[in-house]
């Protein structure tokens, strides 16, 4: 019993089950369910808006599947989660501690708090110039449902942009030049980046097109690439979505 519970006061057994589908996608999971709870909630009139990263995959589903694409997507989503998340915990037991759920709420916490400091740094030290962290706000839009948004960014931008494209682009990358895995995953990791950031522009809420937005959009991209490699998508996913929900509660 004693060993088995020091196993998780490590740094390293802390690092390696973190990143692990039993502990990372039920990590994520109150995301998705937040989200979808409000975009349930708002569902109506001007109200009825979604984070476009849902928009897109779902769209990918009902072009398939037409008025069942957005259950088939779901059922998808949420199925192929907790097959991972039953196949992990089936090969390392079956036991879940929740320290390891807090540290990783407080790791993602101190992320978002450093990260756009860090990021606002680098793209002012690209650019040459000083100017505001925070992005501008998204318009016409109440409260709750940008709240709404906030929280579908980290679950469904994360899902776009970093595992499904990032992880698409770097399979072409190798596949088309043969190139090597780290050549590819740079390749992958800043083409991504950039479409992410141009992401952020197209539709009628999206922001007015600027040098230094685009550019602190584009690092970011970089970053949440960067730590989507090493931290796993869960803690990723809360770190995207706790920096949007600071922007947020800042403005």
């Amino acid at each position: 019993m004693t060993a088995g519970l020091s196993s998780f006061t490590t740094p390293s057994s802390y690092w390696q089950a973190s990143r692990a589908p039993r502990y990372s996608l039920l990590f994520a999971l109150p995301l998705l369910l937040f989200y979808q709870t409000l975009a349930v909630l708002l569902s109506h009139g001007a109200r009825s808006v979604r984070n476009g990263a849902d928009v897109i995959l779902q769209s990918l589903f009902v072009a398939l599947a037409g008025n069942w694409g957005p259950l088939l997507f779901m059922l998808c989503l949420i199925g192929g989660g907790l097959w991972l998340v039953t196949r992990d915990m089936r090969a390392h037991g079956s036991r879940l501690r929740g320290r390891v759920f807090a540290a990783m709420l407080g790791e993602s916490v101190l992320l978002a708090s450093l990260f756009g400091l860090a990021v606002g740094s680098v793209t002012s030290g690209v650019l040459g110039l000083l100017q505001t962290l925070a992005l501008p706000p998204t318009r016409d839009l109440d409260w709750w449902t940008r709240l709404m948004v906030s929280l579908g960014a980290g679950i469904y931008e994360e899902l776009l942009f970093r595992v499904v494209l990032v992880g698409a682009l770097a399979t072409a990358c190798r596949a088309l030049f043969a190139w090597r895995p780290v050549t590819a995953g740079v390749a992958a990791t800043l083409g991504g980046a950039a479409i992410f950031s141009a992401f952020h522009y197209i539709g009628p809420y999206g922001d007015r097109l600027q040098l230094y937005s685009f550019l602190f959009r584009m690092i970011a991209g970089v970053f949440f690439s960067a730590l989507y490699l090493v931290r796993g998508f869960g803690i990723t996913a809360w770190t995207h979505a706790l920096y949007d929900l600071s922007l947020l509660l800042l403005q």
